[in-house]
């Protein structure tokens, strides 16, 4: 309370008292003010952890590594009572290897529904109405947004191109002829030579070979297994970028991918009438023009987000953020749309 509030209060007592009532106030009011109190830290339980039965170690500072302080993730269910949130990777949910526990539920704490799949590919949505609050995935509407990759500015020079030896380059593991990029790829074959890796082709790449062998073609067919809404995933930003290669992309609309990347940082298939157009402009095209594609690397380079670490820690930099009492009452018809 103010000098003047406290004076009133103390009218009645006696000389002595007051003036040392008003010491105190002086001291007080002139003491150096200390540091602000610090900032609670959050915790992030993860239910069950992405695609294993075996979440890996989550030290201390996973989310400082990340430059997230004061966030702790954990794969402690016991923790289920005191979490500020929890998270529920999608695909566990849906095959039931992982179930929600409904019943011992704190009252109000956050739920995020996690996925960063397809919707062509996430199932058993409408059994989830009114369970989660927030969302995490690839949608730039998502409560967090977590894409795959994302442009970052750098100093100096940018990495020399590795020489090219061919044209174009697909590595593809689940070929399904009534999907979209199959059949584009059908139409591309008679017209563009591209060198097929992958399971789908008995041409496995391992882990480490994969961004050598793309990086000797002047292009990647960046191919989406579905077309959705913000999806955009590693076959763009790692497959492509990351290997110099530049991405010839079936996914969502172009001003899509112009919200992550340049416009002339990559070639879309819905700016050529056919697959033959789109064929003889990429054998038609000289060196300098190929080398247009990649202006942006002086001042840019790709960071890629294919951690569920940091997917997870995110949720801390959004959660002061987020809205509290929201509710995905139909996360079915949000996702599809």
């Amino acid at each position: 309370c103010s000098p003047t509030r406290r004076l009133r209060g103390l009218g009645g007592l006696a000389g002595g008292a007051l003036l040392t009532a008003l010491w105190l106030l002086w001291m007080l009011g002139s003491a150096p003010r200390g540091a602000p109190a610090p900032q609670p830290t959050i915790t992030i339980l993860v239910w069950h952890w992405p695609f294993t039965d075996r979440p890996p170690e989550l030290p201390g500072d996973t989310c400082a590594r990340y430059g997230m302080t004061r966030c702790r993730l954990s794969a402690n269910r016991s923790l289920l009572a005191s979490a500020d949130a929890v998270v529920f990777h999608h695909r566990e949910l849906e095959t039931q290897k992982s179930r929600l526990p409904l019943a011992q539920r704190p009252r109000g704490q956050p739920w995020v529904w996690a996925s960063m799949e397809s919707p062509s590919h996430t199932h058993g949505l409408g059994r989830l109405r009114g369970v989660f609050n927030w969302v995490l995935s690839y949608r730039r509407d998502s409560d967090i947004f977590v894409p795959y990759g994302r442009l970052e500015a750098h100093s100096g020079p940018s990495p020399p191109l590795p020489s090219k030896s061919g044209v174009a380059a697909w590595v593809i593991s689940n070929f399904q002829e009534r999907q979209q990029r199959a059949r584009l790829y059908r139409q591309l074959a008679p017209h563009l030579q591209v060198d097929v890796f992958g399971r789908a082709n008995g041409r496995p790449l391992c882990s480490n070979c994969l961004l050598p062998t793309v990086a000797r073609y002047r292009f990647y067919l960046s191919f989406e297994n579905s077309q959705h809404r913000d999806y955009i995933t590693e076959k763009f930003w790692r497959n492509a970028l990351a290997a110099s290669a530049v991405p010839v992309v079936l996914g969502p609309p172009r001003a899509t991918y112009e919200a992550f990347v340049p416009p002339d940082a990559f070639v879309h298939v819905d700016d050529f009438g056919s697959a033959r157009e789109l064929a003889a402009f990429l054998t038609g095209m000289n060196e300098s023009c190929y080398r247009r594609f990649f202006t942006w690397r002086d001042r840019l380079q790709v960071r890629l987000l294919a951690d569920w670490r940091e997917r997870f820690c995110a949720i801390c930099a959004r959660y002061p953020h987020l809205p509290r009492g929201q509710v995905y009452e139909d996360l079915e018809g949000w996702f599809q749309a």
